[in-house]
Formats: structure tokens, C-alpha cells, sequence
């Protein structure tokens, strides 16, 4: 089956202006993700889908590949099916612009579980969680999934929330009883095209979570789970903790 990863850049922020184009590193912020990404095995191209020109052209002078997308589409989701629906390919990768760490693995990952699961649609990822205030951060997205792996529900409530409280015998628990849900996505993509004329549901309004919409009509979502996580980049301390790790690990760089 053929895959592609397609990210979706934004050239407004609300909490980190332009920050697709920071360039601390020596690299805008895209270029750094778009590199990590290339890392992946399986697919066989990568796209940035953006919405301005200085992007755009911030992705030209690297050597990337790059297309202009509507500026008013409503989610990345919606500027990757855009992109996708021009595409020859099965499986379509989402992988969002500001997690200029991504694990090439991890994107493998995600794309091998739709090759070896047909009936599900998404596959995404999860990690344990093992710090209580990590765990009751509404900003921290949870998940719980059965034991072949299907999604069951994602909330930004504690799931599932032990009847006595969080203890830490909770947190420390193998196998892991709390996960925090991963942002990156594959879906295969006829079931990408045809997301958007889903009506959203009232978990998904309530929670604010665009994946409820998937399970709330009845499709399948896997969920594999990972060691370490992605960090994004949302803040400006977000970043500048990126840029300090870039510049003390570039002297082991080849």
C-alpha cells in the first residue's frame, strides 16, 4: 500500500506567532520537522500543506515539497483531505508542523497498523503516562483502547478514573493504566475525504476532540503505543528548550 505524509502548516498562532519560521536552529521550525519526517521508511513522499506564501517559500529553500492550500480551511484535517484528494496514495499521514522531533519509527508505526488491520480507517499513538500532573492536564489528551488495540474513547478527563481516587500505585502500574494520546495520524484515504461531511458529534463539541467524531459513527481507530513522545512546539519555552537540545546534540551530529 502506498503512504504519504502530509503537514499541515499554519502561518498563524495564537500562543506562538509565525511559528513555522522561527529560525534559532539555523532552520525555520518546518524544515526541522519535515527532515524528522523524511526519516520514515514506509511512505514514499512528504508534502507541507500551507496556507501563506513566506511558508511556502520558507519549504522551496530547502528543497522540500510544498502546496498552497486554501487560508480558510477549518482544521489541518481539513488542509490535508485537500491536498489528498489530488494524491495517488492509500494511506495518508498526518503529521503536524510544530513536532520537530517526530520518530520516523513512530510514523512506520502508524502507517503498518492500517496495512495489517483492514476494517480500521485511523490508526494513531499513545504513551504511558506516568506523572499525576501530567495525567490531570486537560491540555494532556487521554485514551483508552481494548486489547486488540481499537480506540474506545479520547477525553481530556482522567480515563478511566479510579473509583478511590489517583493513587500512585495507579501511575506505577504494569501494564500501564493511564495514556496520553499522540497527535499523529494515518488514514487511509478514502476515509479522509469523506471526514469532513461527518457531522460533528456532542462528545466532540463538548471535549473539543475531532477524533470523537471518527468513533461516534462507528468507525475504527488503532492505537499503538509508543515509548517516548513527540514534543511540540506551542510555547515560546516550548522552543527555546528545543533550540538549547538542538545546539548541545549538534557536535554528535555526522
Amino acid at each position: 500500500m502506498k503512504s504519504i505524509i502530509i503537514i499541515p502548516a499554519r502561518y498563524a498562532s495564537t500562543r506562538l506567532p509565525q511559528k513555522m519560521l522561527l529560525n534559532q536552529t539555523g532552520k525555520p521550525l518546518i524544515q526541522h520537522t519535515y527532515e524528522s519526517a523524511s526519516k520514515a521508511a514506509l511512505p514514499v513522499s512528504v508534502m507541507v500543506a500551507c496556507d501563506h506564501q513566506a511558508i511556502y517559500d520558507a519549504v522551496k529553500s530547502f528543497g522540500g515539497n510544498v502546496v498552497m492550500t486554501d487560508p480558510n480551511a477549518r482544521s489541518g484535517t481539513d488542509r490535508i483531505a485537500e491536498v489528498a484528494a489530488k494524491c495517488d496514495a492509500d494511506i495518508i499521514v498526518n503529521v503536524q508542523g510544530d513536532e520537530p522531533e517526530v520518530s520516523g519509527d513512530a510514523v512506520d508505526r502508524a502507517v503498518q497498523m492500517l496495512i495489517d488491520n483492514p476494517p480500521a480507517v485511523m490508526s494513531t499513538l499513545a504513551v504511558p503516562i506516568r506523572r499525576r500532573q501530567q495525567l490531570e492536564d486537560p491540555s494532556c489528551v487521554k485514551t483508552v483502547f481494548d486489547a486488540l488495540g481499537r480506540a474506545l474513547y479520547f477525553s481530556r478527563s482522567v480515563i478511566p478514573h479510579p473509583r478511590g481516587g489517583i493513587q500512585e500505585e495507579h501511575l506505577q502500574q504494569e501494564p500501564p493504566l493511564f495514556y496520553q494520546h499522540i497527535g499523529l495520524y494515518a488514514y487511509r484515504r478514502d476515509f479522509l475525504l469523506r471526514l469532513s461531511q461527518l457531522p460533528p458529534s456532542a462528545p466532540e463539541r463538548t471535549e473539543s476532540l475531532e477524533q470523537l467524531r471518527v468513533l461516534h459513527h462507528g468507525y475504527e481507530i488503532h492505537v499503538g503505543v509508543i515509548t517516548e513522545p513527540a514534543i511540540g512546539i506551542d510555547t515560546a519555552d516550548d522552543y527555546r528548550r528545543f533550540v538549547e537540545k538542538y545546539l548541545r546534540e549538534m557536535p554528535s551530529e555526522t
